[in-house]
């Protein structure tokens, strides 16, 4: 996870790149086609007729939702869910599919993990009405792990996996859902995506496109309108190998937001972040990589500050394959704004206006910005950033753009390095270790900015 900096001349923060639930389930091998609903599990564990029995009348009940959501047929769909759940769930699921009419779904499937339940007799649901009564209890509940794997048709080369609090409940023969909140005080809280808040539309280019919500279009066109770009710029530095298409997402509320990018991340101080789900450098691919713009900051940025941001998150989501946990943070964000000022038109002191004036009154930096630099905020924060781009600048400049390159992915694909092995990396990379790079860095910044 990274922070975000603010500029001057932006006049609003700027968030990068954070991985989260890197520790999913593998996407198993089905011989569903791609667009259809499936359900997977694991073996029954209790290796019994009345076990087996449950975990495939509740896979027959997440096909039946999985395809009719697939095949817009709500009347299918909502026989899914428990006619005597709370009329506040219903509502939802009833929304919940309406708001997904808008959505290019390339699959949305479930699996359950009977080997992993939850004891309904233990659970404290977060509305009492989900437990509430015989009547609600039915005649038996369950609460095997649910995993939702979804797909947005044209951007995701796999699915990616979300965790679903689900709680089912028999009555008579049947299994219905029951509730995807009971679970909330558990490890099962429910994951919730755009269409989980509003109606979700899509505005489509030929390299991706924005999700967003009815009274949001102007943004999504102004968001549509550097997508396509954004991709050929990236892919100017960092060559095509990447899906060169990315799914942009605009939020409505600092809440939305908030489920998109995890609980913990700062949203209030962000303009943008892009995310992923899970990363498998070995096989080089990435899931659910996503780039999700904040509600309020994003909407104030002048269309130059705007191109800047989604070439640079773009850039996360190009290098995220060959970037390893631990790389120094002033590589990762130096060279993602590097891409993103590129051919802004923006000048060094223009970008880097606290950096400038520190230069230009004689205190050029004595060493590369650390990541606690990065984890800070204000002016610390700010002058960060500026520095992790005018390093790579000085790079680039000096070395040439495709030097730059090979340096990020030296570097990014090594991780965290003890600091006599980082010199040894840059001093094979440029000929220079960390001294001489500040060093020479300084004149470079004298020369630009004094």
């Amino acid at each position: 996870m990274t922070a975000a900096r603010v500029r001057a001349w932006l006049g609003a923060f700027v968030a990068l790149c954070v991985v989260t639930g890197i520790a999913l389930l593998a996407w198993p091998n089905t011989s569903t086609a791609p667009g259809q609903g499936a359900v997977a599990s694991s073996p029954n564990p209790q290796g019994d007729a009345t076990g087996a029995a449950k975990s495939t009348a509740v896979r027959g009940l997440l096909q039946r939702r999985a395809d009719a959501l697939l095949h817009h047929d709500k009347k299918a769909f909502l026989a899914t869910v428990d006619p005597k759940a709370t009329a506040a769930f219903r509502t939802t699921q009833t929304n919940l599919f309406d708001n997904l009419a808008g959505v290019p779904l390339g699959h949305w499937a479930y699996r359950i993990n009977p080997v992993d339940a939850v004891d309904p007799a233990a659970l404290r649901p977060a509305d009492p009405a989900d437990l509430a009564g015989p009547a609600a209890r039915g005649d038996e509940l369950w609460a095997p792990r649910t995993d939702l794997d979804y797909a947005l048709r044209g951007v995701d080369a796999q699915p990616t996996t979300k965790t679903m609090g689900y709680l089912y409940v028999r009555r008579g023969a049947q299994w219905y859902l029951r509730s995807d909140t009971a679970l909330d005080r558990t490890d099962r809280r429910t994951w919730r995506g755009p269409w989980d808040f509003a109606p979700a539309k899509e505005l489509t280019t030929k390299r991706g496109f924005v999700l967003y919500h009815p009274g949001d279009e102007e943004m999504a066109r102004r968001l549509a309108d550097e997508l396509d770009s954004a991709v050929q710029a990236v892919s100017n530095v960092w060559g095509t190998n990447w899906p060169m298409r990315v799914a942009m997402v605009l939020p409505a509320t600092a809440t939305e937001m908030r489920a998109l990018v995890g609980p913990d991340f700062p949203i209030n101080a962000v303009v943008a972040v892009s995310v992923a789900d899970h990363v498998d450098r070995d096989h080089h691919t990435v899931q659910g990589q996503r780039v999700v713009f904040s509600p309020n900051g994003s909407r104030g940025l002048s269309p130059v500050a705007l191109r800047v941001v989604v070439r640079h998150e773009f850039t996360h989501i190009a290098a995220r394959a060959d970037t390893v946990d631990g790389t120094p943070l002033w590589v990762l964000e130096g060279f993602a704004d590097y891409v993103g000022y590129r051919t802004s038109g923006v000048e060094l002191a223009q970008g880097a206006p606290d950096l400038a004036q520190q230069v230009a009154a004689g205190q050029a930096p004595s060493g590369l910005p650390t990541d606690a630099a990065f984890r800070s905020s204000g002016h610390e924060l700010d002058l960060a950033y500026q520095q992790a781009w005018t390093v790579m600048k000085f790079l680039g400049d000096k070395f040439g753009q495709a030097k730059l390159v090979q340096v990020y992915r030296a570097l990014a694909g090594a991780g965290a390095q003890p600091g006599e092995k980082l010199d040894q990396q840059l001093r094979g990379l440029i000929g220079m270790d960390r001294t001489a790079l500040v060093a020479e860095w300084r004149e470079y910044l004298r020369r630009q900015l004094g």
